[in-house]
């Protein structure tokens, strides 16, 4: 269906650029690589194009080069699954922080959303998804065994579980709940202060650091 779309939706790009006769196929294919992009439709990548198109050479040079070196340079932490520019992200390698406490996120944008709010000390697990069978993600495609080693460690006191409140984000905290229980570590879970339904990375920073801050049992939620 992913792949139907596209298709569609490239053809419908280049229906629209033959109806605004742009005289040029250099333009026509920036824009059609622009409009590529999540949220961005024909008419702003035609404007954003047009824009570049009347800076000087080096500057679009500058524009370029800036995501081909993010492509090449930024890495995946070997320890949380965060991106960092190194093999050891900065908030894993930061002493300051409580290595002691894991916050299980799904992606990037949820450690950004929490790290905004200044009011978690702890350190981070990417699991880079959620289990969803309608997608056709299962556990085997997220980043679960390394959570496993790190509380079979003894080095994990408290393990929180910071998900989607969604069906799926709920799924998957039931699947860690069950494979963490055998390990010496509590395991807690957001307040209900984010709304059911929503994704973090949306909540407004004073809501989501109430929900970190009462955080509570994830037991609790079973009963």
């Amino acid at each position: 269906m992913h792949f139907l779309f596209s298709f569609s939706r490239y053809f419908f790009i280049l229906a629209y650029l033959r109806a605004v006769n742009i005289p040029s196929r250099y333009i026509e294919e920036a824009v059609e690589q622009m409009a590529s992009l999540p949220g961005v439709g024909k008419k702003t990548a035609l404007r954003l194009v047009l824009h570049l198109l009347k800076q000087e050479e080096s500057d679009v040079k500058r524009f370029s080069d800036a995501f081909t070196r993010m492509k090449k340079e930024v890495k995946t932490c070997s320890s949380c699954g965060n991106i960092s520019d190194g093999e050891i992200c900065e908030i894993c390698l930061n002493p300051r922080r409580d290595h002691s406490v894991i916050c299980v996120v799904e992606d990037l944008r949820d450690i950004m959303a929490i790290e905004a709010t200044s009011s978690f000390k702890g350190i981070y697990h990417v699991l880079g998804g959620i289990i969803s069978p309608m997608e056709g993600i299962g556990p085997s495609d997220l980043n679960i065994p390394s959570l496993l080693e790190k509380a079979r460690t003894g080095e994990v006191h408290e393990i929180i579980l910071a998900l989607n409140a969604t069906m799926e984000g709920d799924t998957t905290n039931f699947y860690l709940y069950k494979k963490l229980k055998e390990f010496p570590v509590i395991i807690s879970t957001l307040s209900r202060g984010v709304a059911v339904g929503s994704e973090l990375h949306y909540a407004d920073e004073l809501t989501l650091s109430r929900s970190i801050m009462n955080r509570m049992p994830y037991e609790s939620n079973l009963k």
